[in-house]
């Protein structure tokens, strides 16, 4: 690797190792999802977020909570719902009687943000107040309680989850504060043989036991790791020049004009390359190519791309504006 030493390259070889020995653990307890379990892998050492869209029963917070062990990380899981008060998340003072002075005093009770994994549970079914308290502590890595600040725990990785079928009762998140989450990942139905594995598995005595891979120590090293990743100039353009395509103001595509009201901002283009850095390292190579950032460019851009009523006339997806983008890149 270029302009790195030789613990850099070892640690290289390790995370493709360990890659491998991810996918093989998680596949004790989950079946097949190997492009989810990709993406939030990829997410968690590049310091990002991810959103993921789903419909019940597809062992969401399974995987998160095995992903978790697997990595030797704190996992907290939050159930959204319409009454939940900021301070539910992110925790409160109380005032209580001091053992040593007798005086009454303030103690700050952490709330279940304070861990590695955070998995908030149907996002969109709590108000503003709380869902902007969650993407406060996801942008700022702390939580303000009374006059104190308080550190979040790292690595720390959030994973909110939005249910695509009942929308009657949710508060969907803006644009602005949707552009937080690096990824946004669908997952859908598995396969006929998938499921009929699914089935055999959970209808039996079979528990799956699952061998950590690595801890957190480990996590935060390979996240500086990626950050060191060099990266050509012509892959850089190649990132920005996607994002750029998708504002009408800033493309010579007529579809674009025509079926996209805005476009992603400038995080996108970071998150491209977070993205394929990340990614080249997985698959043990040095460097990052056109195909690594081809193959996050729906899960970063799909959910930055506001579409146009013509669009929605016309049955034309924000992932379908992707597939045509890099078709004439």
């Amino acid at each position: 690797m270029a302009k790195t030493d030789n613990n850099d390259i070892k640690a290289a070889e390790q995370l493709k190792e360990g890659f491998g020995r991810i996918k093989s653990e998680i596949g004790k307890v989950i079946v097949g999802q190997d492009d989810v379990i990709e993406k939030l892998l990829i997410a968690i050492l590049a310091r990002g977020h991810c959103l993921l869209i789903g419909v019940p029963g597809l062992a969401k917070t399974l995987l998160i909570s095995t992903l978790a062990e697997i990595l030797e990380l704190k996992f907290s899981r939050i159930q959204f719902t319409p009454d939940l008060m900021p301070s539910d998340i992110t925790g409160t003072d109380i005032l209580e009687k001091s053992a040593s002075t007798g005086e009454r005093e303030f103690r700050f009770i952490r709330g279940p943000i304070f861990a590695n994994i955070v998995l908030a549970d149907e996002i969109n079914r709590t108000p503003p107040k709380t869902q902007a308290a969650l993407l406060q502590a996801m942008q700022e890595y702390n939580v303000t309680a009374g006059n104190r600040t308080y550190d979040l725990e790292k690595p720390f990785f959030v994973l909110a989850t939005q249910n695509p079928i009942e929308l009657e009762g949710t508060y969907p998140l803006p644009e602005a504060q949707l552009d937080r989450f690096m990824f946004n990942i669908y997952i859908t139905y598995p396969s006929q043989e998938e499921e009929s594995e699914i089935v055999k598995k959970t209808t039996s005595s079979y528990v799956g036991e699952t061998e950590k891979v690595l801890g957190a120590e480990e996590i935060l090293s390979l996240q500086q790791l990626v950050r060191k990743v060099p990266v050509s100039d012509k892959v850089v353009d190649y990132a920005v020049g996607i994002a750029r395509a998708t504002r009408p103001d800033n493309t010579s595509h007529d579809y674009i004009k025509q079926w996209v009201t805005w476009g992603a901002g400038p995080r996108a283009s970071q998150y491209l390359i977070l993205g394929a850095k990340t990614r080249c390292l997985l698959y043990g190579r040095h460097t990052p190519s056109i195909e690594d950032v081809n193959e996050v460019a729906e899960s970063v851009l799909r959910h930055r791309i506001v579409t146009s009523f013509n669009a929605e006339a016309e049955g034309i997806t924000a992932t379908d504006i992707i597939s045509k983008i890099i078709e004439n890149s």
